[in-house]
């Protein structure tokens, strides 16, 4: 399993600031464990290695951040990513959909987003290509920023402080946020029949062009 304790304590604050803004808006960060990252930074807090009041305002500051260089990447250039080939990711019936989407429930998407890993790294950036209003844009860019970038280092914080040895159960609780965090993502694609056809379409396509080249 990915040592996230030895990743945070040889990071350490810097080293959080550029994953929780990568992963908050950059594309090539949407693998990154931001949950478990921030979970387990605030446990490490409770057990001294670092400071707690030093963490919850660079993860907050770090993902507002982070979401607005999405917003802008997503609205100045975001289209053209749309120009090439369909691909399990990328989809041109994206862009018209996204528009409309964040019409009617881009607020709420903005905050349920940011506890779905993967997700929230392309929220913003369909924001800006669907041309999301800023302002309301920044407002719930900070209240999903607030909830989530404050929120998980204060529960493994308040975790690590009331429950003894802690560490000895890390892992299964990390294990249990990724397999949580991932669950809205799985539903709303598997209930989906338009999707599921789609994508079983893309992969089946891969499939036979890696073994039949």
């Amino acid at each position: 399993m990915f040592n996230l304790v030895s990743l945070i304590k040889t990071a350490g604050y810097f080293g959080l600031f550029g994953i929780v803004f990568a992963e908050s808006g950059l594309l090539l960060g949407f693998f990154l464990p931001g949950d478990s990252l921030l979970f387990t930074a605030g446990f490490l807090a409770s057990q001294g290695f670092l400071n707690i009041w030093i963490l919850i305002p660079l993860v907050f500051i770090s993902a507002v951040l982070g979401d607005n260089v999405g917003y802008a990447f997503g609205h100045k250039v975001g289209p053209l990513i749309f120009t090439k080939e369909d691909s399990i990711l990328f989809h041109k019936d994206h862009l018209e959909r996204a528009k409309v989407f964040y019409e009617k429930h881009g607020p709420k998407t903005l905050v349920l987003a940011r506890f779905m890993p993967g997700i929230r790294t392309f929220v913003p950036i369909l924001a800006g290509i669907g041309k999301m209003n800023y302002p309301t844009f920044m407002t719930y860019n900070l209240v999903g920023g607030l909830l989530w970038g404050i929120g998980m280092p204060l529960l493994g914080y308040f975790l690590g402080s009331v429950i003894p040895d802690i560490d000895r159960y890390l892992i299964p609780i990390i294990m249990a946020i990724i397999v949580l965090s991932l669950l809205p993502s799985l539903y709303h694609i598997l209930k989906a029949k338009e999707e599921r056809q789609r994508i079983w379409g893309l992969v089946k396509k891969k499939f036979w062009t890696i073994f039949y080249i």
